[in-house]
């Protein structure tokens, strides 16, 4: 209990030390009068590179911000806890694939948010556990199914807002479901149902082996 409480909180810290960042920038930018726009990716142009890494951390708005709050939360968490040995390189990979597909694909205009990664999550969590056939997993694709279902209509233009960057939350889906396939090798993954009786023959065969070795020796004894 204590170790899996533990595995809880230790999953809280990065989210909650990346939402720390994304509000201290934000109360800097309202409170100093600046403006953080020119951050985000510019799409096929030399001043929108640095943004590939950085876009994720600005927001047009405290709503903005506030709306991408609990999802980017939640799923870091779930990347964090179910995932925690690969979770570092698989955020990163989600982070700067989504940047830089947004920087080849995006309409002219800053795009901003960290809406792309959290698409980038959705979408790895999801396919992630569908692929590793694992019944935690699954669950968690299910619940990511029930909760942001309704997220797959902004990365069209048909349904999305003008104001929308759905190139953003494309380019995250594109980089989360790569990920999903790129790391299926790797980390949690379902048990093999056939391991624990493959365990008791073993110590059936070691406990055999065992006394036909302890018989020997007794004959040995006899002869002598």
């Amino acid at each position: 209990m204590k170790h899996d409480l533990q595995r809880i909180v230790l999953a809280a810290v990065i989210p909650l030390f990346l939402l720390l960042i994304l509000y201290i920038l934000k109360f800097m930018e309202i409170g100093m009068d600046w403006d953080f726009t020119r951050l985000g990716v510019y799409p096929m142009e030399k001043r929108g590179v640095f943004g590939i890494f950085a876009h994720p951390l600005v927001h047009s708005s405290f709503r903005h911000l506030f709306a991408n709050t609990i999802p980017l939360f939640f799923l870091s968490w779930c990347l964090f806890y179910f995932y925690r040995h690969l979770a570092p390189y698989i955020f990163f990979t989600i982070w700067t694939g989504c940047g830089l597909l947004t920087f080849l694909i995006g309409k002219p205009g800053w795009h901003i948010g960290a809406s792309g990664i959290i698409y980038g999550l959705a979408f790895f969590l999801f396919f992630s556990g569908l692929l590793r056939k694992h019944v935690p997993l699954i669950a968690i694709s299910l619940l990511i199914t029930f909760l942001y279902g309704g997220l797959v209509w902004n990365m069209f233009p048909q349904f999305a807002k003008v104001t929308t960057s759905w190139e953003g939350h494309l380019s995250g889906a594109i980089a989360g479901t790569l990920c999903a396939l790129a790391f299926m090798g790797h980390g949690p993954r379902r048990p093999d149902p056939f391991a624990d009786e493959e365990d008791e023959e073993n110590n059936e065969n070691e406990s055999s082996g065992k006394e036909e070795s302890d018989n020997g020796l007794k004959g040995d004894n006899n002869v002598e």
